[in-house]
């Protein structure tokens, strides 16, 4: 049986060590302070941030950049809100610059309902933006050919969504996603958006993905801080569980007690 508590298990994207496997998004949360003990509580190596969300909601001040940088965490800037490969490299540009980081969260988005990613811009953006040295991160689907385009591009790490953004509904497409993770078993692999609740991260870390982003869930819950402590213990649990063997599935019940050597009565009629 293989000593878990030696073996090295960090989360590395691009040569990173990581404590974590747990990325969460900095939106919606009812003030800094509550914003802060959920970073906290969650234990996440990284934090993600959304200049042009942000900017949107007129939080882009000082104060507000400020905060995100004493978290004490690596950030991770993201391009949510861009719908073409031009607005995307554009906003990365400016967050290297704020931030002076090489790493980008990039989001193309295709439409404005689901949030889907636009797999074209995207492998546009990512070839553009891993040309001038970014180290990126794509938000994508599960499609296997946009994938080997990223890859291709300079990418050497995947996020594929688990369910439309802030939909909270899980792991859509179980078997594409264990299909993505089984053909390309040494890239990093990260669920992004769709998660609901820890059960759903822990499911996501069972399938042997390496990391789970999410925001809203725990933005939104009745207890942030509860709740990012919640998702903490569930990632931590769902990949102790992959590296210690998931049982395989049986379509028949096997009986867990032995059955040599228990008693047999017969009865006969007289």
């Amino acid at each position: 049986m293989p000593d878990l508590t030696k073996a090295n298990d960090k989360f590395s994207p691009y040569g990173r060590e990581l404590d974590s496997r747990l990325l969460l998004g900095t939106a919606m949360y009812p003030s800094p302070d509550i914003l802060r003990q959920s970073v906290e509580a969650s234990q996440a190596g990284i934090v993600t941030v959304s200049l042009r969300r942000e900017s949107a909601r007129k939080q882009t001040g000082q104060g507000f950049w400020d905060l995100v940088k004493k978290l004490g965490v690596d950030v991770l800037p993201n391009t949510a809100g861009c719908h073409t490969a031009k607005e995307a490299i554009t906003t990365a540009l400016m967050a290297r610059e704020l931030f002076d980081t090489k790493w980008i969260k990039l989001e193309v988005i295709a439409n404005d309902d689901t949030l889907q990613p636009d797999l074209f811009g995207l492998v546009e953006a990512a070839r553009e933006l891993c040309s001038q040295g970014f180290e990126v991160f794509p938000y994508t689907t599960e499609d296997l050919g946009a994938a080997d385009r990223l890859l291709e591009a300079g990418c050497e790490i995947l996020m594929p969504w688990g369910a439309p953004i802030g939909s909270g509904r899980g792991l859509n497409n179980i078997f594409a996603l264990e299909t993505m993770r089984n053909y390309y078993p040494e890239i990093p692999l990260v669920i992004d958006a769709g998660i609901g609740a820890p059960s759903h991260a822990a499911l996501a870390m069972e399938m042997g993905y390496d990391a789970v982003l999410l925001n809203t869930a725990v933005a939104k819950a009745a207890a942030p801080v509860v709740m990012a402590q919640a998702f903490a213990i569930a990632i931590d649990a769902g990949r102790k569980a992959r590296r210690a063997g998931l049982m395989e599935q049986r379509d028949m019940a096997s009986p867990s007690s032995p059955v040599v050597g228990t008693p047999s009565f017969h009865f006969s009629e007289s």
